[in-house]
């Protein structure tokens, strides 16, 4: 199995599918990609019809989208472990899943994610917005599951919301104490940090990612 991704310092898309596969332990061939540039698109093209990261190839079967990824690794491999056991957190995790993949475009937009970086923006109230639902999200989660997983056991959410978590760390955005337990949850694991080492040693850069003024 192989899954091609792209900078780990600025692929938030990319980390979501490698962040469940590690954390789950499952085996795959690690292709990374340099974005933006020709070899990108060239490589993609041999194999997808879509360029874009992640991208996996399971034998003959070819998967895109992280959370499609996701899914798939989720009943292919881990016996729906990758979502909660309990039919209304498996609901809630689904729709919280899905409200990160579709939504918070302003956030994404004003506050790339730059790993590397500490960096202050001048945010828009849309993207304000979208960092107070964030942090109704990991606090109203907190209460359910202190000092723990958005649901108590690591899931697709959690991936989902993992480079959220970074961003919010690049750009020093304060929380509320709860919501911040819950990012100093994440940043404790182990799987994260070892992506986190990792993106820290590339030179690589992505100007479109490279927003907001260093501190």
């Amino acid at each position: 199995m192989q899954l091609f991704i792209g900078n780990k310092n600025y692929s938030t898309w990319s980390l979501r599918a490698w962040y469940l596969m590690s954390k789950f332990n499952v085996l795959f061939d690690e292709t990374q990609l340099v974005l933006d540039t020709s070899d990108f698109y060239d490589e993609l093209q041999k194999h997808f019809t879509v360029q874009k990261v992640p991208a996996l190839i399971d034998g003959e079967l070819n998967v895109w989208d992280s959370l499609a990824i996701c899914e798939y690794i989720n009943d292919a491999y881990l016996s729906g472990a990758a979502w909660p056991k309990n039919t209304h957190d498996r609901a809630q995790a689904r729709s919280l899943s899905a409200e990160m993949h579709s939504g918070f475009m302003a956030l994404r937009n004003e506050m790339p994610m730059n790993i590397r970086a500490t960096r202050k923006v001048e945010l828009s109230l849309a993207a304000k917005k979208d960092i107070a639902r964030i942090d109704n999200i990991f606090a109203n989660q907190q209460t359910l599951y202190p000092n723990s997983w958005l649901f108590g056991e690591f899931s697709i959410t959690d991936a989902m919301y993992a480079p959220v978590v970074l961003r919010l760390k690049t750009y020093q955005i304060s929380l509320s104490p709860a919501a911040e337990q819950y990012c100093q949850h994440v940043m404790s694991c182990k799987v994260l940090q070892n992506w986190v080492t990792q993106a820290l040693t590339e030179t690589d850069i992505v100007e479109s990612d490279e927003a907001g003024v260093e501190v």
